[in-house]
């Protein structure tokens, strides 16, 4: 009798041809497959290929099964990496990076970071005028325009006004002492020294921060007198630049710009962009057989026999009746395939559901529970003579 590892091609594919533990099973899983349809009764018309084909697409179900699962568990930890990576069957350290890349673009609005570069440049200002040509006007250290910077695609980018240096130079230094203890929080902890007339104070340096950020917003709202608006390609300016001491004060107007980024085109060389994007190119293989254990085993067992029953189904079907002497033998091929077919379907929602409930978010919520549950059991643990019980 012809074996598994004797068989020449025994499966299409062959993923796991090479597996002695499947080629183990492939052997076992021919009488189960028989026996389960009715050979010892009646002969059931597929060959030793035919299952061994249906066995491998149960494997081969099976991992595709786990794999969802694990993908809905890690994708946000997996996006990036290398789609030639080999993840299958590891368990993944969860990261920040999705987050991190999400927020990148907040992170640039507000001038703190982000993966594309700005610039900065001046426009020359003349006594007497207020309105001038960001396009046409404003210039880089060398004199180029910056809105025909590399930055911006082709020329045809809208230039986007990331802040404007215009301001009252005069620094208000009144607002901002931190040698005064004056109104802060920290007078509460304040000590004493070993000399009675002097004290120290705590200074705490979120009170230096925000002192300075008031200073900020002071000179930009209360000194009102120094503003500015944009439309379209212009910006206006608050005063009108003026002759003082034969030059014109300011002398130039400073701005920061940006342009139009690409997604695909950061200011870095990053190559998690051609990694991992969605679902479809997570780098996960199909799963060792031998690394199953028994219930996955049985589950490929089970769906295995639904495979057989369905193609025994259709093998049937190719003849409704078959002539026998004196009468006309009708067979069940149609019957067969719908059964299989249903079982195949109640294999995978038990399947689905089961994977489902162990999702990493699942778990987290059951062990959330688990934890609650526990605390007011140990409520209702009295504690003898006053002492305490020590949970460890």
């Amino acid at each position: 009798m012809s074996r598994f590892s004797t068989t020449f091609n025994p499966t299409p594919f062959g993923f796991f041809d090479e597996d002695i533990i499947f080629q183990d099973d492939a052997d076992k899983v021919i009488p189960f497959v028989k026996r389960k349809l009715g050979d010892d009764i009646l002969s059931v018309e597929l060959t030793k290929k035919q299952i061994w084909a249906c066995f491998e697409e149960a494997v081969m179900e099976y991992g595709s099964l786990v794999n969802e699962y694990q993908t809905k568990s890690q994708l946000s930890n997996l996006m990036g990496i290398s789609t030639g990576s080999n993840v299958e069957g590891k368990y993944a350290h969860e990261t920040l990076d999705f987050v991190l890349r999400l927020a990148e673009p907040y992170a640039q609005e507000a001038g703190i970071g982000g993966s594309y570069n700005t610039l900065s440049g001046s426009i020359d200002l003349v006594a007497g005028q207020q309105d001038y040509d960001m396009y046409s006007q404003l210039k880089d250290g060398a004199g180029n325009l910056l809105f025909s910077s590399s930055l911006n695609d082709g020329g045809a980018g809208r230039m986007k006004i990331m802040e404007v240096f215009h301001f009252s130079p005069q620094a208000a230094y009144r607002f901002f002492d931190t040698t005064s203890a004056i109104n802060y929080l920290n007078n509460e902890f304040a000590f004493d020294s070993f000399t009675p007339e002097t004290v120290f104070y705590v200074l705490p340096v979120f009170e230096d921060v925000l002192r300075g950020g008031q200073m900020d917003l002071s000179n930009r709202v209360r000194r009102s007198n120094y503003s500015y608006t944009t439309q379209g390609t212009k910006i206006r300016i608050y005063p009108t630049p003026a002759i003082t001491n034969g030059s014109v004060t300011p002398s130039k107007l400073w701005l920061r710009v940006g342009f139009g980024a690409n997604p695909f085109d950061p200011a870095y060389n990053d190559s998690t962009i051609d990694g991992v994007s969605s679902f479809a190119n997570v780098p996960y293989g199909f799963l060792k057989y031998e690394t199953l254990n028994s219930m996955g085993r049985t589950w490929v067992y089970g769906f295995t026999l639904a495979l057989s029953k369905e193609l025994l189904g259709l093998v049937r079907s190719k003849f409704a009746t078959v002539p026998i002497p004196g009468n006309n033998l009708t067979l069940n091929g149609t019957d067969l395939v719908s059964q299989g077919r249903e079982d195949q379907v109640k294999l995978k929602e038990e399947m689905n559901s089961l994977l489902e409930s162990l999702t990493y978010e699942k778990m987290l919520e059951g062990d959330a529970n688990k934890a609650e549950s526990l605390q007011r059991l140990l409520k209702t643990i009295p504690v003898p003579m006053g002492k305490t019980i020590i949970i460890g």
